[in-house]
C-alpha cells in the first residue's frame, strides 16, 4: 500500500453512483456490468483518484446484501420478533418526528426509483455449520475488476463478521463466540482470495460503532467496548495470513441524510479501531458531527508505518466542499500524524446516497483539495 511520499494520495470508500442502469434480469447483464465497471474506472482516473475500485458494481452497490447467498448453514426467517436493530436507536427516538417524515418521503437516501418504504433486510438463522459457498461469485468480481486494471493500488471491499451479525442469529453453535469464529473463518476465504489476486482488501465494519445508539448506550461504554473488541479479535484471526499493508479497515457512524446526535465519539472508540490488523484506517472526519475529532490525533499515536484515511468530503450533505476546505482538513491530519501517513478519503460511499452529479463533484473537490494540501505540505 503506497504512502503519500511525494503528494497526498486520494481514494474513496467504495460505493459509487451507477453510471449505467444494471438489471440482473437482462440477458446481457454481464456485458453491461463489464461496460459499467470499465466506465466507472475511467471516470475515477479522469477525476484523478489515486486508489480506485469498481464502484462496488459487482456487489450491486450493497456492502451487506451481496453476502446474503454466500454462506451455507443459514436459512431465511421472517423478522417477526423485531430481531433487526437498524430501525431502532436513540437518534430515531429523539428525532422521531423527523424520521417519520423522512422515511415517508423517502429522503434518507438518494434513491429516485426506489419505493418510499424500502424492503426490510432478511433475517438469517444459522441452523448448521457455516461454510463459504461463493468462490465462483468472488472470482467473477475479481475478474471483472482485473479486466480493467492490473494496478496493485486497486482495492476490493468485503465485510467484517461483526457487521453481518445484526442480520444473522445463532441457532446452532453452543456459544456466541463459536458462532462469530465460524462466520469469520468462512469470510477468511474471501479475504485471502482478494489479496491473492494482487488487490488491496478493504474491510467494511460500519455496524461495529453504529450499534452504540442501538444497544451500546444501555450497556455502558466499557461493556460495549468489550463487546466490540471481541469482534475485532475474531476479525483479526480471520486476517492472520494477510500482510497488514494489504488491508484497509473502514468504519463509519451511519450513512443517511438524518441527525446523528448519539454517535459514539472517536475518542472512545479509536483504540478499538486501531486494534484491527490493518495497514490503514478509514473513518468519518468531514461530517458536522465528527469533523472536530481530528483533535483525537493530538494524543493518539499511530504504530510505525500505519496510515489513516480520514474522510475529507462527506455523503451526509449535498453541499459540495470547497477545495480549500478539503485542503485544510487534510493539513490538520498531516501535521498531527505526518504527511506521508495520510491518504485523503471520503466519509462513506456515495452510491445510493448522493445524486451522481454531486458525488462526482465532491470527488473532484477531494482531488483538487489534495493538490492544494500537497503544495503546502511538500514545498
Amino acid at each position: 500500500m503506497r504512502r503519500s511520499e511525494n503528494s497526498i494520495l486520494t481514494t474513496h470508500v467504495g460505493s459509487l453512483p451507477a453510471i449505467l442502469r444494471l438489471d440482473r434480469a437482462r440477458d446481457d447483464y454481464e456485458m453491461q456490468l463489464r461496460l459499467a465497471v470499465k466506465e466507472v474506472i475511467a471516470k475515477q482516473r479522469e477525476v484523478g483518484i489515486d486508489v480506485i475500485n469498481e464502484g462496488e458494481y459487482t456487489k450491486d452497490g450493497n456492502w451487506l446484501a451481496y453476502l446474503d447467498g454466500r454462506f451455507g448453514g443459514f436459512e431465511v426467517v421472517p423478522d417477526e420478533d423485531g430481531a433487526l436493530v437498524q430501525q431502532r436507536g436513540r437518534d430515531r427516538e429523539e428525532f422521531a418526528e423527523f424520521y417519520r417524515y423522512a422515511v415517508g418521503k423517502g429522503t434518507l437516501f438518494y434513491a429516485p426509483d426506489a419505493p418510499q418504504t424500502p424492503p426490510r433486510r432478511p433475517v438469517w438463522d444459522c441452523v448448521a455449520p457455516i461454510t463459504y459457498t461463493a468462490q465462483a461469485d468472488l472470482q467473477r468480481e475479481i475478474d471483472v475488476l482485473r479486466a480493467e486494471t492490473t494496478s496493485e493500488e486497486t482495492f476490493l471491499t468485503s465485510t467484517a463478521p461483526g457487521s453481518l451479525e445484526p442480520y444473522r442469529r445463532n441457532r446452532f453453535y453452543p456459544t456466541e463466540l463459536e458462532f462469530l469464529e465460524a462466520l469469520a473463518e468462512a469470510l477468511r476465504q474471501e479475504y485471502e482470495a482478494i489479496v491473492a489476486a494482487g488487490l488491496i482488501l478493504q474491510i467494511d465494519d460500519a455496524w461495529l460503532p453504529a450499534l452504540w445508539d442501538r444497544i451500546g448506550i444501555a450497556m455502558g461504554l466499557n461493556a460495549f467496548k468489550h463487546r466490540s473488541l471481541l469482534r475485532v479479535d475474531v476479525l483479526n484471526h480471520a486476517l492472520r495470513n494477510i500482510p497488514e499493508d494489504r488491508i484497509r479497515y473502514h468504519l463509519c457512524w451511519g450513512s443517511w441524510h438524518g441527525p446523528h446526535a448519539f454517535d459514539i465519539e472517536l475518542k472512545d472508540f479509536v483504540d478499538v479501531m486501531l486494534r484491527v490488523k490493518a495497514g490503514a484506517y478509514s473513518f468519518e472526519a468531514a461530517n458536522a458531527r465528527h469533523e472536530h475529532e481530528y483533535e483525537v490525533w493530538e494524543r493518539v499515536r499511530l504504530s510505525p508505518g500505519k496510515i489513516i484515511i480520514p474522510g475529507v468530503v462527506t455523503h451526509s450533505t449535498d453541499v459540495v466542499e470547497h477545495p480549500r476546505l478539503v485542503a485544510q482538513r487534510i493539513e490538520r491530519f498531516a501535521r498531527l500524524v505526518g504527511r506521508e501517513y495520510v491518504i485523503a478519503g471520503t466519509d462513506c460511499g456515495f452510491g445510493g446516497r448522493s445524486h451522481p452529479q454531486i458525488a462526482w463533484a465532491k470527488l473532484k473537490s477531494l482531488v483538487d483539495g489534495a493538490a492544494i494540501a500537497s503544495k503546502n505540505l511538500f514545498r
